[in-house]
């Protein structure tokens, strides 16, 4: 499916889970580091947009568009493999768990680069990290299908960027952006429609797999199968499931 199709189908209710997590605030924040302008590619509906900085937002989804905020930074229907900037247009240029849904992601790099004079930014998926969480690997492989394909590998990312700064990101047990990997503590959580209607994984699997999944998960957890298996993550303040930030300086 189509990104502007995924997020057509699952924007309605994005605004319901999928609120920006203060402390990935803080870190993206920190990472674009001292630079004035930045161009926030696949920006959804503008999480994590730093307030203090001059943003200008693409994206390639009306539906989100729509959704953002009054106030928010101006906004741009476009994709990353052809973005509609001059050459050095921006300080910094930020993509947050988008470059997965980029038809050609190494054109994407190259158009990040090529509008960039001092930092790119990128929050993504090791997917060295596969089997890192219960949810995919016990309950819905079929995402891992999907995802481990598409996610780039940090020393791909580094062959399209140059050097590179990797900085784990632990997901906090209370994240309150309701990402794939967010309710890892919380697994009652994905057996919610509304949580699972905001996260493009299961929007992009048969509804035949994702039920089957759901009633693994479900009876797991009534029968005490997953507190014996996982259970101990409960007493768990964060855990590293492969989520990254790339920093790149130009």
């Amino acid at each position: 499916m189509p990104v502007p199709a995924v997020y057509d189908a699952i924007g309605q209710a994005y605004h319901r889970t999928r609120q920006p997590d203060p402390r990935l605030a803080q870190a993206i924040r920190t990472a674009l580091g001292d630079v004035r302008t930045v161009l926030n590619v696949g920006a959804g509906t503008g999480s994590y947009e730093p307030a203090d900085l001059q943003v200008v937002a693409l994206e390639p989804a009306l539906t989100m568009i729509r959704q953002r905020p009054v106030g928010a930074a101006p906004a741009v229907q476009a994709v990353a493999e052809h973005l509609p900037c001059a050459d050095k247009a921006f300080d910094a240029t930020l993509a947050v768990l988008t470059m997965h849904h980029w038809q050609h992601r190494a054109a994407g790099l190259a158009e990040l680069r090529r509008v960039t004079r001092q930092r790119i930014v990128i929050l993504t998926w090791d997917p060295a990290y596969q089997e890192a969480f219960w949810l995919t690997t016990h309950y819905f492989p079929a995402i891992l299908e999907l995802d481990v394909p598409r996610f780039l590998s940090l020393s791909e990312l580094a062959r399209g960027l140059g050097e590179i700064t990797v900085q784990p990101f632990p997901i906090p047990h209370d994240c309150q952006d309701g990402f794939l990997g967010a309710f890892w503590q919380r697994p009652e959580a994905y057996l919610d429609p509304t949580v699972r209607h905001a996260i493009s994984g299961f929007a992009q699997l048969q509804p035949a797999v994702v039920q089957d999944g759901l009633a693994h998960l479900a009876g797991d957890l009534a029968s005490g199968h997953w507190e014996a298996q996982f259970g101990w993550l409960r007493q768990q303040t964060s855990l590293d499931l492969g989520y990254r930030l790339i920093i790149a300086s130009r």
